[in-house]
């Protein structure tokens, strides 16, 4: 029997399903987080770049540039504490400096090789322009989510202080591993940690 040629087959029979590729912009979005976190922890700031990022992710460097505007903004994006901050204050006023507390410690000891906040604390002495830039837009971002929930002529200030205080904790205990911050279990890490910031941010 010869075998059914096209011309055989059934007139009734479906057309062959075309394949599309799906688009996902949160997953794209997700994705190319992830592989910022990844090339900025391990090559830092200067040094890595946005096509580099983009092939990690498996999509085009149009397509970062289309999520992220900038270098800088996908930076402010990967860094896990930046970018929940939104979520973290949300709630309770009364209740902030726990929240704050226990989000940092939970992602540095959870997450310590991959945070873009330790390596470009590592950068900050040999690529100060870029550090301080970083810093000040990291300080401007999170102050105006403060500001939805704070009031006072102070703010910024007192969100300065808060920085400075998460910053000198990130140094102490996850770069140079030194002293008692760095010998202390992550919840009394915590305690003292909520102490600290319920005076700078309410006293």
């Amino acid at each position: 029997m010869n075998p059914v040629t096209p011309v055989d087959a059934p007139l009734d029979a479906p057309p062959p399903v075309e394949r599309r590729r799906r688009r996902d912009p949160d997953g794209h979005r997700a994705e190319i987080l992830a592989a910022a976190q990844a090339a900025f922890a391990e090559r830092g700031y200067g040094r890595a770049t946005i096509r580099d990022i983009a092939q990690r992710a498996g999509v085009t460097h149009g397509l970062v540039m289309q999520h992220f505007t900038s270098k800088e903004q996908l930076f402010l994006a990967a860094v896990p504490g930046h970018r929940d901050l939104e979520h973290v204050v949300a709630g309770d006023l009364a209740t902030l400096p726990d929240r704050i507390a226990v989000a940092y410690v939970e992602r540095m000891e959870a997450n310590l090789p991959g945070d873009p906040l330790v390596a470009l604390v590592r950068s900050a002495a040999s690529d100060d322009a870029t550090a301080n830039r970083l810093f000040a837009a990291m300080q401007e971002s999170s102050a105006a989510q403060y500001r939805t929930v704070l009031t006072g002529d102070d703010v910024d200030i007192r969100v300065a202080l808060l920085g400075a205080e998460l910053i000198g904790i990130t140094f102490m205990r996850y770069i140079a591993r030194s002293g008692p911050l760095a010998a202390m279990p992550p919840a009394e890490v915590v305690t003292h940690l909520t102490r600290t910031l319920r005076h700078i941010l309410f006293d």
